[in-house]
């Protein structure tokens, strides 16, 4: 099928699935061909799938991670509704209709050349695909901290990095970002081994602690997981002074922009305005969303 131009940047185009892999806790994750959306695709957007043919609203899904040259695109997502349940089901061959990317992405400023990048649960993708990013241009030096109520969709394994300040037994590391020479640490509240017992904030005033003020400046945190987490990563922005953006997550019916059923309240310089999380955000300053 022939991708149709939607405001000039979102495209509708068939995908094959190439892979779809199970792993605990009903997580799944999806690869597809999507030769002329990967290429657009950015950290912090999204794609709207149709998730069956036989249910015709679709489901957003963040992007984790795309292939320019193989030209395909990568899913994580957990089925806990009906929809992604019948997304499940769809095996290697088939098609699925997607529309994206869909959003505005996060901003890295090269002003902050130590970003601390903190995924929580679904919200783990974005920070991949921005891993994924950022390790093509060396003067960055990426944190990624990941946290989890349900076992992680990979195999942790010890990282071969050593993170002043970070506490003892905090070891376990997601081994893609290993090869890629990017130092993680993962957490929960579940007792996983090598995972830091706590909030994934916590770890990450852990860290920030240790650093002098010189190095704290270069700092800049980005977002995505549940409100709560969403909301005390705000918070600890605040409390080191550190500029911080968020991804966030809520229901979507169209998902671009024309049913305003995913507005949230942000503070912006003429005053308090409702934006629409699909194609205003998802990413936004923290300050703005968490005022």
């Amino acid at each position: 099928m022939k991708p149709k131009s939607h405001r000039g940047t979102i495209l509708i185009e068939e995908c094959e699935v190439l892979a779809h892999d199970p792993h605990p806790g009903d997580q799944y994750v999806l690869r597809v061909t999507a030769p002329s959306i990967a290429p657009r695709a950015a950290p912090g957007s999204f794609a709207h799938l149709q998730c069956d043919p036989s249910l015709p609203m679709r489901r957003p899904l963040s992007i984790m991670r795309v292939d320019d040259r193989h030209r395909w695109m990568e899913f994580l997502y957990k089925a806990i509704g009906h929809g992604t349940q019948l997304l499940a089901q769809r095996k290697p061959g088939e098609k699925i209709s997607i529309l994206g990317p869909i959003g505005q992405p996060f901003q890295v400023d090269p002003a902050y050349p130590r970003p601390l990048l903190l995924g929580g649960g679904v919200g783990i993708p974005p920070m991949v695909f921005l891993a994924d990013t950022l390790r093509r241009d060396k003067q960055f030096k990426p944190l990624v901290l990941m946290g989890s109520e349900v076992p992680f969709p990979f195999r942790p394994r010890p990282s071969q990095y050593l993170i002043p300040g970070l506490p003892e037994g905090a070891i376990g590391a997601m081994p893609l970002l290993e090869d890629w020479k990017i130092p993680s640490r993962l957490t929960s509240l579940q007792g996983y081994p090598g995972c830091f017992e706590g909030f994934i904030t916590d770890l990450a005033r852990h860290w920030l602690q240790t650093l002098d003020s010189v190095q704290r400046q270069e700092v800049a945190i980005y977002a995505c997981g549940p409100h709560p987490m969403l909301e005390a990563t705000a918070k600890l922005a605040r409390e080191f002074d550190l500029p911080c953006q968020v991804s966030l997550e809520e229901f979507m019916a169209c998902a671009v922009g024309g049913c305003a059923g995913c507005v949230v309240k942000v503070q912006t310089s003429q005053g308090p305005a409702m934006k629409r999380v699909c194609v205003d955000g998802p990413v936004f300053d923290a300050r703005a969303v968490f005022a």
